[in-house]
């Protein structure tokens, strides 16, 4: 389970996309002039992360552990509490939890693709209703630290738990619900940068992150149609 194989197992499209989403974000720093070296180097992560998450490759979790980390203490400064909760006591203990299941549960022994799963209702249900749940617990703990910008930062809540924990359970709609969130953390740095122009970066972030979380729907679709072909033949 080397990085290196994990690099030479993307496509030509999959390194443009990685190469690009690499370079807006260091072009976003540059420009914005900011010294928050941290902000880039966690953006950085969290884009290399999501190829790979794309791939349905194991590294993609453990470098989503990796940012998630980097991520709760950037939330921390700009006292973002709901980002920080939520990466540093939902994502990242998520992550861990589906780099056992990914390894687990590989498409062919040996290989690094993750055997895409097909939501039972009762999965459905329990994303319903564990993200109601997790969403209006933590709306109370938000609102008790003052949080900034309090119902986008819950919002965040609803789409970052329910999209960690479809990843969990190696459902391709993972990517949607990463994608809403994509789209809710754009807004919330946004915010942040018209008080402080060296968290562009983050924006830029999130915006690549957005595609590449559609290209990660496209893909999972992809493998979920060609593994299910598959274990057809072999039945």
């Amino acid at each position: 389970m080397k990085f290196y194989n994990a690099l030479k197992e993307l496509s030509g499209f999959e390194l443009i996309l990685w190469v690009l989403s690499l370079m807006v974000i260091t072009a976003s720093f540059v420009i914005g002039g900011s010294n928050e070296w941290l902000t880039l180097i966690a953006s950085l992560t969290g884009a290399t992360a999501l190829i790979f998450t794309a791939k349905g490759n194991v590294w993609g979790q453990i470098l989503t552990l990796i940012f998630s980390i980097m991520y709760a203490v950037i939330s921390l400064k700009f006292r973002y509490y709901g980002e920080m909760i939520t990466y540093l006591f939902m994502t990242s203990p998520i992550a861990a939890l589906s780099i056992i299941e990914w390894i687990k549960h590989p498409f062919e022994k040996g290989k690094n693709e993750v055997s895409v799963s097909r939501l039972s209702k009762k999965q459905v249900a329990s994303v319903i209703i564990l993200t109601v749940l997790v969403t209006f617990i933590f709306y109370f703990i938000l609102k008790a630290f003052d949080t900034a910008n309090l119902i986008v930062s819950t919002i965040s809540i609803a789409t970052s738990f329910s999209a960690s924990y479809l990843m969990l359970l190696r459902s391709p709609f993972y990517a949607l619900a990463y994608g809403m969130n994509d789209v809710v953390l754009i807004v919330l740095w946004v915010l942040a940068s018209f008080e402080d122009a060296s968290y562009i970066p983050m924006v830029a972030c999130f915006v690549m992150f957005l595609a590449n979380d559609i290209y990660g729907f496209y893909n999972w679709g992809r493998m979920k149609k060609r593994q299910e072909e598959a274990n057809k033949k072999t039945a």
